[in-house]
């Protein structure tokens, strides 16, 4: 069960961000964030300019699905060691380190292709960023639970959000300037660059202590029945076995033996919690570009004043988390994205009204924000420090699976209904976890554990 946040004063709760585990989530953060929007809302605006049609658009969407089934490579990256980078790094900085890399390999690939008539390149090169980034999440992931204790896990979360809105500044808003003032291939290449900031942070910052794989191997009663069952087997088959039991098997299997009956309903939030926001987000660059913004008040607005705010949401919900506890924010976070929403409603009505976009710029990322870090907080909480990698992986990856999905289709619904009522049913998706979220706070699924 998570264990209940224990209330400290305001002083205590601000001093925890200046603890070295919290501020290396910063830089790490920034590392993951940098290529999200390379592969989502920057390209929908570079393919959208360039004039590809928006129902194309929308289906570029799918690409963000990666980050959605990293489950099924995550205890590759939680238990296979990698030749040279994992003996000299660790485990978690050796796949950072490789993940990296395909980042950085296929930013350069899309600077050099011309989105017009090479859809299908865009396409690839897209691909390796986006299993690259996920990749690199599922080592971070790891890396943060580990290197933390429990009550550490919402500041880490929060610095790490704050990192995070600062990669998107540079992948939104960088690239968006670089691209008004010189080209989309300057802007790439500048973005592949940056991917160094990441590079960096893993070889300064040492590896979590955990217990080897061997070790890890011999304590799960999964793993030594499997062994006393196979003896006189071949001994590559043995050890295959027990590496995909304590591996695949166990990490599942773990969650369900913890939660019960529980379990199905804790993965069913996990799956809508973030649905309303993730839904929406392939259309609102379009939006702006329909409505008549120019890229620098675009890149001004919605990527430096908004993820601003988003930093600022993020912080804040740390804070309170350490205050109030996690089941009060889980409400309040679910609530304030569902109504959020509603805002880009009201923005597609009003047209090019630079106000409103900023109202809506405004309460749509201050509450993801504060959403973001609370829902990190408590995701982290659910995981078991055995199997960190894949059964977070499996957490933020169900958290993204269902909104990715809904939002491949944003442009037909955009091309019959129109974004006014796009954005009006993408709020109405947030109901669910409002719901669910409220019954956690009563206790009814934890049986109070997070009810603070």
């Amino acid at each position: 069960m998570p264990t209940p946040s224990v209330h400290r004063s305001w002083s205590d709760a601000l001093a925890i961000y200046l603890r070295a585990p919290v501020l290396t989530m910063l830089f790490l953060g920034f590392s993951a964030g940098l290529p999200f929007l390379l592969v989502f809302s920057t390209l929908t605006a570079w393919l959208r300019s360039d004039g590809v049609e928006v129902a194309a658009i929308g289906f570029f969407a799918w690409i963000g699905m990666l980050y959605s089934i990293k489950f099924f490579w995550a205890p590759v990256v939680d238990r296979l060691a990698l030749p040279g980078l994992t003996r000299w790094f660790g485990q978690r900085r050796g796949w950072m380190l490789l993940a990296q890399s395909m980042i950085a390999l296929g930013l350069v690939g899309l600077a050099l292709t011309d989105p017009v008539g090479h859809l299908t390149q865009v396409a690839i090169f897209s691909l390796l960023v986006a299993f690259g980034s996920a990749t690199q999440d599922i080592a971070i992931d790891a890396f943060r639970i580990e290197s933390a204790p429990d009550d550490m896990q919402a500041a880490m979360a929060s610095t790490y959000i704050v990192g995070y809105r600062g990669g998107l500044i540079a992948a939104g808003a960088g690239a968006l300037y670089v691209a008004s003032a010189v080209s989309w291939e300057a802007a790439y290449l500048c973005m592949a660059a940056l991917v160094l900031v990441g590079t960096l942070t893993v070889l300064i910052r040492p590896e979590p202590a955990r217990l080897s794989l061997t070790t890890q191997l011999i304590h799960e009663p999964r793993v030594r029945a499997f062994l006393r069952a196979s003896r006189g087997k071949p001994a590559w088959l043995r050890r295959l076995g027990a590496w995909i039991i304590g591996a695949i098997v166990c990490p599942f299997t773990d969650f369900f033996v913890r939660y019960r009956r529980q379990a199905l309903w804790l993965l069913v939030f996990v799956a809508v919690f973030r649905i309303s926001d993730l839904a929406m987000a392939s259309m609102a660059h379009p939006l702006y570009i329909d409505l008549g913004f120019s890229l620098d008040t675009i890149a001004s607005v919605t990527n430096i004043f908004g993820i601003a705010m988003s930093i600022l949401g993020g912080l804040l919900g740390g804070v309170l988390v350490a205050r109030y506890g996690v089941g009060t924010m889980l409400v309040f976070g679910a609530t304030a994205t569902a109504l959020t929403n509603l805002l880009f409603v009201l923005l597609a009505s009003t047209g090019d009204n630079l106000v409103m976009l900023v109202v809506t710029i405004i309460g749509d990322n201050l509450s993801n924000g504060l959403a973001s870090a609370v829902f990190i907080a408590f995701l982290s909480s659910l995981t078991s420090r055995a199997y960190t990698a894949t059964q977070y992986a499996l957490f933020s990856s169900l958290m993204t699976l269902p909104g990715k999905f809904l939002s491949g289709f944003g442009g037909l619904v955009v091309d019959f209904q129109g974004y006014a009522s796009f954005f009006l049913l993408a709020s109405a998706l947030g109901v669910p976890a409002i719901l669910l979220a409220i019954w956690i706070r009563r206790g009814t699924l934890l049986k109070g554990a997070v009810a603070q």
